[in-house]
């Protein structure tokens, strides 16, 4: 079992920063995949970014790239998310996800989820 708690979100501007972590405890961090997703009011739950465990490989969703940066600490079980550039259109709940196995975008692959923190850029 692994426990993923979120934090860092907020109330922001349109071309402000924002970093995201997600400690998690439990199993060993180490060997999980980690993943950001977000939700916004009345849509799907989509995939931000992702990372393997060892922090080597990441992969981030084309609305993302250039302004977001996936990384982990894996001696403080942390997984983050630094937003910069932010948009209206990135105001959601922002959720961190675990796999040993898996690091795409397919959320119902992952299997432990936090409880998510929320985004909102104001305009």
């Amino acid at each position: 079992q692994v426990q993923l708690v979120e934090s860092g979100g907020g109330l922001v501007q349109a071309g402000g920063s924002l970093r995201l972590s997600c400690a998690a405890s439990g199993r060993i961090f180490s060997s999980y995949h980690m993943g950001w997703f977000r939700q916004g009011p009345g849509e799907e739950r989509e995939f931000v970014a992702s990372i393997s465990w060892s922090g080597g490989s990441t992969y981030y969703a084309d609305s993302v790239k250039g302004r977001f940066t996936i990384s982990r600490d894996n001696a403080k079980s942390t997984v983050y998310l630094q937003m910069n550039s932010l948009k209206p259109e990135d105001t959601a709940v922002y959720y961190c996800a675990a796999d040993r196995e898996y690091r795409g975008s397919r959320a119902a692959r992952y299997d432990y989820w936090g409880q998510g923190t929320q985004v909102t850029v104001s305009s």
